[in-house]
């Protein structure tokens, strides 16, 4: 499931470039409004691919737990993570009890 998700991420990457792309400044060719929602749509695209590589980065660490056999164990108290919560996210390090504070 971790690497399915990774693969997700890799294609969203891909949908995402045209959105970072460099928005022409031209005034003759685009309006001043226009130019502008090209500029907040450039800064969501950004926005959102600092958060799937944020995302990546979870899921690479979950995968390396994996290997030591600390995947599903609570980094603060040590208790088991609950199943359904790895399932929703396998990328969490804390139980719902720690998470909550």
């Amino acid at each position: 499931m971790i690497r399915q998700k990774l693969a997700e991420i890799d294609r969203e990457d891909g949908l995402g470039q045209d959105g970072q792309s460099v928005v022409t400044l031209d005034q003759q060719a685009v309006g001043r409004l226009s130019r502008m929602d090209a500029l907040q749509a450039q800064a969501m695209a950004k926005a959102q691919q600092v958060r799937r590589d944020a995302k990546r980065l979870a899921l690479q660490s979950a995968l390396e737990r994996i290997g030591t056999d600390e995947f599903g164990w609570c980094e603060d108290c040590g208790e088991e993570i609950a199943v359904k919560r790895l399932e929703f996210d396998p990328s969490v390090t804390r139980c719902i009890a720690c998470a909550a504070g």
